[in-house]
């Protein structure tokens, strides 16, 4: 896997995360560089120093630095299950999530607010990939992503453990009426169909955002980014 990007390196860096050679672009002296070539002689990570059209072909944003790792390593669920959030196991459920920037930009959401972990579905979805890991901003590295190859078995599960599970979805109660204050989970669906049938029959209810204008939906990661925030919000 590539992994590009002065910001994102730097996580990659910080992380547990294998790295088996990092290439430079040759003759950078800012500090931000230097203190990162530092970082990786620290961890014995191998260093080529290449001229930037190396790089170019290699990566499109590289801002002189590309690694190539391991790919990524999903959590188990039981992990997420383990990790609370602000007091509270708070859950952020994928249902067919395909383009790798709205993947991304739910992972680097799910960061900032510290939810307990992401779950995608294992077929029919985006992985998690080197764009992925781009547009999270190194946020795959601090943040647990597990996969499944059921998504409703997992939510019966979680409701046997008095979870709370909401399908974030137009139609449903005004979400800042909803307490989400406990152990939770909330269903994002896919940028075409929303959260599937099934799914949404097996969730306990469905949570919606209030729209004033004439548009009748909003992107994926900005829906569900509002939804994640007004939960930590009431957890605070």
């Amino acid at each position: 896997m590539i992994v590009q990007g002065k910001n994102v390196v730097r996580e990659l860096l910080s992380s547990e995360n294998t790295i088996n050679k990092m290439f430079v672009q040759n003759n950078l002296t800012d500090k931000v560089s230097n203190e990162l070539i530092s970082l990786a002689k620290q961890k014995g990570v191998k260093i080529d120093f290449v001229p930037k059209a190396v790089l170019d072909k290699k990566a499109s944003h590289h801002q002189g630095f590309v690694c190539e790792t391991t790919d990524f390593k999903y959590a188990q669920i039981e992990d997420i299950l383990n990790h609370d959030a602000l007091g509270k196991r708070f859950l952020v459920i994928l249902d067919g999530i395909e383009d790798p920037h709205n993947l991304g930009a739910i992972i680097r959401t799910c960061e900032c607010a510290g939810v307990s972990g992401i779950v995608i579905p294992e077929w029919r979805a985006c992985q998690v990939n080197d764009t992925v890991i781009k547009t999270s901003a190194g946020a795959t590295t601090n943040v647990l992503v597990a996969r499944t190859n059921n998504l409703n078995n997992l939510i019966r599960d979680l409701k046997e453990q008095n979870f709370w599970v909401y399908a974030l979805e137009l139609g449903g109660k005004n979400i800042y009426d909803v307490d989400l204050k406990g152990d939770i989970a909330i269903v994002v669906g896919s940028e075409g169909f929303g959260v599937s049938k099934l799914v949404k029959q097996n969730c306990d209810d469905v949570i919606s955002l209030k729209q004033n204008g004439k548009i009748n939906s909003l992107n994926a990661s900005v829906a569900a980014g509002i939804a994640i925030y007004e939960a930590i919000r009431q957890r605070c």
